[in-house]
């Protein structure tokens, strides 16, 4: 249990964080799908430019 809290329940608690809330905006599976993965690629993006910055990012986009 203890590995898991700390691999898997971090992330899933910062992107509740950042909801600020503890529900989903919107109904039914295919917008809260649609809803969550807004969530999570701005999580990702916003913890590549904290590793690598944004010159990193944009070197990493191919053209």
């Amino acid at each position: 249990m203890s590995p898991r809290r700390c691999t898997v329940e971090h992330p899933f608690g910062t992107l509740k964080a950042r909801m600020g809330h503890t529900h989903f905006l919107t109904r039914r599976l295919k917008n809260v799908r649609s809803e969550m993965a807004l969530n999570v690629l701005a999580y990702n993006i916003k913890r590549v430019v904290a590793l690598i910055g944004i010159r990193g990012l944009m070197r990493a986009i191919p053209a």
